[in-house]
């Protein structure tokens, strides 16, 4: 429960040779959990890669406890699970009126507007979809509709979400958005095909004055390593500016560890700055080794920094800002930047993460090809 706020989800958890393992079920995603620990009639679990524990007391069928975030202060939420309830939801019959892309608008707290697609289907009477922003996506999102109210949920560990608009029309009205424990927002949204975002390859650029990337920041082992190390020389580079704690960057995680065990023979490597919670070296290389691990991470990882934007953009004063994690750095053989790539298009958005995948192929294909 978030701010008075139910968020539904499941998990299967299974018992081999001994040991528990759980997988947490968020839309068309599945989280795998082990280091499970039963201890008398309680149970006690960390959230995949996040600094995040369930702590509960086993009750017969049901489990009562809280959801924690190790990190922040006071982030305590109540938590309970009930044994054998197959679905996220109870008798659901979603209506297809908000399947669609939807125009979106987020009002901010201080202000301002953030931009927005929403992208809805019913599918098996579930109300599936995301939301796209220009600093990537609110990843899987499941629901339902009643009457002319839609209902949206996330849980992927970290995320947890809920919204709920009233349709009039071919809008969305009243529309509202609670996230974790106390962030709330408004928004709106007009049904539109042909809504568009302004183009991520755009957002972040070097300065002028700049004509490459330039730094030293710590390896795991706290070695400085820079771009001129001879491991990079002559190679196609992919900076990946990331957080353990950004599920976005989980998704592009996964996506660039594929690609490069597929194609790290082709003269390409891929180092992923990252930018932790704390300020706190021996913290953050643990967090990144829990992802690599967990995920089987192939590529190298430097600690650059503290999870803001702010930090980000400081660390690397070439660029005009870095405004989300993730963002990618693109730099040919000769070390020239050849893209930079803010935010990332997850699984969760269909068409668009299809389309990315093609044309990171294509250009990168292109960039290994030149002599």
């Amino acid at each position: 429960m978030a701010q008075e706020n139910i968020i539904p989800f499941n998990f299967e958890v299974e018992k081999n040779n001994g040991s528990f393992n759980i997988d947490l079920i968020n839309g068309g995603e599945k989280l795998d959990i082990d280091g499970v620990d039963i201890l008398g009639d309680s149970l006690f679990f960390n959230m995949h890669i996040f600094d995040i524990s369930i702590k509960a007391k086993i009750y017969k069928d049901s489990l009562v406890g809280s959801y924690t975030k190790n990190y922040a202060k006071n982030y305590v939420l109540p938590f309970k699970a009930t044994f054998g309830k197959n679905g996220r939801f109870d008798d659901i019959n979603s209506s297809d009126k908000f399947n669609g892309t939807w125009e979106t608008v987020f009002n901010e707290d201080d202000g301002g507007e953030t931009e927005a697609i929403g992208l809805f289907k019913v599918e098996d009477k579930v109300l599936k979809g995301t939301f796209l922003t220009k600093t990537g996506d609110y990843r899987f999102l499941d629901g339902y509709t009643v009457k002319d109210t839609m209902y949206l949920f996330t849980f992927d560990g970290n995320h947890i979400y809920r919204f709920r608009a009233f349709l009039e029309n071919d809008t969305l009205m009243k529309g509202e958005y609670w996230s974790g424990k106390t962030s709330y927002k408004t928004f709106i949204s007009k049904k539109n095909d042909r809504a568009e975002l302004p183009d991520a390859n755009t957002l972040t650029y070097l300065k002028d004055g700049f004509d490459k990337i330039e730094f030293e920041f710590p390896d795991l082992e706290g070695k400085p390593t820079s771009l001129e190390d001879e491991r990079y020389k002559d190679k196609i580079v992919i900076l990946q500016i990331l957080g353990t704690w950004c599920p976005n960057c989980m998704d592009e995680t996964r996506f660039l560890s594929d690609w490069y065990r597929k194609n790290q023979s082709a003269g390409v490597e891929i180092i992923g700055l990252a930018y932790e919670i704390k300020d706190d070296f021996d913290y953050a290389k643990n967090r990144v080794l829990t992802m690599k691990e967990k995920m089987n991470v192939p590529y190298d990882f430097l600690i650059a920094g503290t999870s803001t934007t702010a930090s980000a953009s400081e660390s690397l004063p070439m660029l005009n800002k870095v405004i989300s994690f993730p963002t990618s750095i693109i730099i040919d053989k000769k070390g020239k930047v050849r893209r930079i790539h803010t935010g990332f298009s997850g699984p969760a958005t269909g068409v668009y993460y299809e389309e990315f995948v093609e044309d990171f192929n294509q250009f990168m294909k292109e960039l290994i090809n030149e002599s």
